[in-house]
């Protein structure tokens, strides 16, 4: 059935190409998308009551795009603030990983992913990228319908209101040199890519809110001789393809003493690189390989908040933006889930870098959250309040403890997940109030949670 036609008064909305948010926006919306957009001078701007906008709902305080988390691994939520103690380093919270992985099925993630999506939708996020790799039953064994983990991610999204795009992820060895995989990583493998192909071309959702893409999980996960499979698989579709790249030093050595080359020149020698691939974490990349991304078009999706988590450095932004490759933002492990807190890292890692201020504008912040992280899902037609967008509306309190005060130019230092109000996607209203509405998303959280955590 076709959405009735919505009218929406944003008290300031922040419209592309605009330096700064632009006050009295009226906002109007049919079937999902955005029928018209109408910044109000303050002469053509009526009374209140007036008939002409008796029938928009006001949107006190910012309005922006909607938010776009382009690399997330659901299931690494139940891990936040669990793996802190003593001095664990990336191994150690990766064993606390695997154990959780090792208690999933598809009923308890669904529980799981559910309540996630639903916190992110809680943040503004109106699309998410999850980087799955859960396929199979623990000993590695089939499910009865092979993708019934996938399955369960894409209902979770639809009960959580937002979109997603399912990045079936290849995983098929433990380490760059080949080593098969043993224990919890049985599950994630599917033999070889061709068989990896097979059953992700049968992973077809039906639903409007849902798109496939493909992900290599990291040169030390996909032979080199398999890598190509996977690329061909996503480009013969025009689908994403993601790929963890260059998230550690160790990765880099690893890949140069097995194949004599970094992980990024082995990646573009088979063919995963490209305008619609997207690198994740590029924490490490040498100057080589920002000139071979930014060469083949490929973008990269920066996770601030996990990279500092898990200790694994700052990667270099300012000298991939200026190197024209294109920046989007995930959560990945969900240490928090925050694109405000994501989209300031860019900047103020830069500053602890550099020791300088102001490499990135508010605009470029901006851009990183929404537009281009949509882009990199496969779904260019969101984030941005434009005609023809999508209906994706977040906004955000500017009279809250943390936004008081300040100018709506500075919500990106400023605000937080818990200061969006109102959440619209695709013309339907999800969050209201700062509350989710159909998913009781803290309850949720605490006992998808406590049904996978090891005892």
């Amino acid at each position: 059935m076709p959405l009735t036609p919505t009218r929406w008064l944003a008290e300031y909305a922040w419209l592309p190409e605009h330096a700064e948010p632009t006050p009295d926006v009226l906002i109007e919306v049919e079937d999902g998308r955005i029928s018209a957009v109408t910044p109000l001078t303050p002469g053509s701007r009526p009374p209140a009551g007036v008939a002409v906008y008796a029938d928009a709902v006001p949107l006190p305080g910012l309005t922006l795009p909607g938010l776009a988390n382009a690399h997330s691994h659901a299931f690494h939520r139940a891990l936040r603030g669990r793996t802190h103690g003593g001095r664990g380093d990336f191994f150690s919270w990766r064993d606390r990983m695997y154990a959780v992985a090792d208690r999933l099925d598809p009923d308890t993630y669904l529980a799981l992913a559910r309540a996630v999506y639903a916190e992110m939708a809680l943040a503004g996020i109106t699309g998410v990228g999850e980087f799955h790799y859960l396929h199979h039953r623990p000993d590695g064994g089939a499910y009865d319908d092979p993708n019934a983990m996938g399955a369960a991610l894409v209902e979770a999204a639809a009960h959580a209101g937002i979109r997603l795009t399912l990045l079936d992820t290849c995983y098929l060895s433990a380490g760059v040199d080949g080593r098969p995989l043993a224990g919890p990583q049985r599950r994630f493998g599917d033999g070889d890519a061709a068989r990896w192909a097979e059953r992700a071309t049968a992973l077809q959702p039906t639903d409007a809110h849902a798109r496939v893409g493909a992900a290599v999980h990291s040169v030390r996960a996909v032979p080199a001789d398999q890598l190509r499979t996977v690329a061909d698989w996503a480009r013969d579709r025009q689908a994403p393809l993601h790929v963890h790249l260059s998230e550690q030093p160790a990765e880099n050595d690893e890949c140069r003493a097995v194949h004599g080359r970094t992980p990024t020149a082995l990646l573009a020698e088979h063919g995963v690189l490209g305008p619609d691939t997207t690198a994740v974490h590029a924490t490490h990349p040498s100057s080589a390989d920002i000139t071979v991304l930014a060469d083949s078009r490929t973008g990269v999706c920066l996770c601030p908040t996990t990279e500092r988590d898990l200790a694994d450095g700052i990667g270099p932004a300012r000298l991939m933006a200026d190197a024209g490759i294109r920046l989007s933002l995930g959560s990945d492990s969900h240490a928090v889930v925050d694109l405000f807190e994501e989209a300031r890292a860019v900047e103020l890692d830069e500053r602890l870098r550099t020791r300088r201020r102001g490499h990135f504008s508010t605009v470029d912040l901006l851009t990183a959250a929404s537009a281009t992280g949509h882009a990199a899902l496969g779904w260019a037609d969101a984030g941005r309040i434009a005609v023809g967008a999508r209906a994706d509306l977040v906004t955000v309190r500017l009279d809250s403890a943390r936004t008081a005060g300040v100018p709506p130019v500075g919500v990106f230092f400023a605000a937080g997940a818990a200061d969006v109000d109102q959440v619209v996607v695709d013309g339907r209203v999800v969050v209201a109030e700062g509350r989710h509405l159909s998913v009781d998303v803290p309850a949720e959280l605490a006992a998808s949670i406590e049904a996978v955590t090891p005892r």
